[in-house]
């Protein structure tokens, strides 16, 4: 895809590496924490800069390099993570996002923030609904979100907030539901799921994200916020059954004390008119891709969130 000069923030992680695969040679600057790896830029052309998204290197990059476009996708994301240790949320997801806003008023680049269906709680939400995030996570997430649009507001920089619903797909770190689903199941492990299993989730395939994402870096008004729905609501239990059906083996299921603060529901609208990958097929090229690429997973089999019985987003 011909695309302007674009910095990826986080590009090393699950979305952002599938955002770089469409566009050529592009310039990643990644931290390199445990969920942004280089095995998953193994197949791509790229330059690729360590840095944490909080440090005042990030500036010194924006400097040299001048990107026209600059996408945030570096977060800590994972739910239990948060309760744990909420104040490492607050770093990269809050710290993190001031530090490229005051990029953004120096070398004024068009800024594409990478947010979540979390902020919105469990409401059903629109472009324009309140936040009321659940978890220190999505407060996390929130607080960046506003901070972006106190500064399109005051100083006038151009930023555009994308926030997608529960993304999954191929290189997704597996202390993610999906992920460790389909890896536990092929280690005939059992699957721990909170409370009943009947949260509802909307899921988007990794690839319409990115897709979308990459239009809207394009084609975004500054000062807008875009919902990605997947328009694939759906229980973890019937994913749980779609991934067994996939797999052709029974999927063994430990039900788990339900997390704290657990939202029952997302659900969002949106003002944009999208294609999206229907969860059938979706899930059949993830299982597919975790089957192919165990190479890429064993390594990770060790990760406490993999080991202990807290499942999931």
């Amino acid at each position: 895809m011909d695309f302007p000069l674009t910095l990826i923030i986080g590009g090393a992680g699950f979305i952002g590496s599938s955002f770089a695969r469409l566009i050529q040679n592009p310039v990643i600057y990644d931290a390199l924490t445990y969920a942004g790896r280089k095995e998953n830029l193994t197949d791509l052309r790229h330059e690729l800069i360590v840095g944490d998204v909080a440090s005042p290197i990030l500036h010194e990059v924006i400097k040299s390099k001048r990107p026209e476009i600059v996408i945030n996708f570096a977060a800590e994301t994972h739910v239990d993570r948060s309760i744990n240790r909420p104040e490492n949320f607050i770093s990269t997801n809050v710290y993190g996002v001031l530090n490229v806003l005051e990029a953004s008023r120096k070398y004024d680049f068009k800024y594409i923030h990478i947010s979540t269906d979390e902020v919105y709680g469990e409401e059903c939400a629109d472009e324009e609904s309140p936040l009321k995030p659940s978890s220190p996570y999505a407060a996390s997430k929130a607080a960046g979100d506003l901070f972006v649009k106190s500064y399109v507001r005051t100083y006038g920089i151009n930023a555009v907030i994308i926030r997608p619903s529960n993304n999954y797909g191929p290189r997704q770190y597996p202390e993610k539901f999906i992920p460790k689903a389909i890896i536990r199941t092929l280690l005939d492990m059992e699957v721990p799921v909170y409370g009943s299993g009947n949260q509802e989730r909307d899921w988007i395939y990794v690839e319409d994200t990115a897709r979308m994402i990459a239009e809207l870096a394009l084609t975004g008004k500054g000062g807008d916020v875009y919902n990605l729905p997947g328009e694939n609501r759906t229980t973890n239990l019937k994913i749980l059954d779609e991934i067994s059906s996939i797999l052709g083996r029974k999927i063994k299921i430990k039900f788990v004390k339900d997390r704290p603060g657990h939202d029952r529901k997302y659900c969002m609208t949106t003002k944009l008119k999208f294609n999206k990958t229907p969860l059938s097929e979706g899930l059949k090229k993830t299982v597919e891709w975790y089957i192919r690429n165990r190479w890429w997973w064993e390594p990770l089999i060790s990760d406490e969130f993999f080991i202990k019985d807290e499942p999931w987003t």
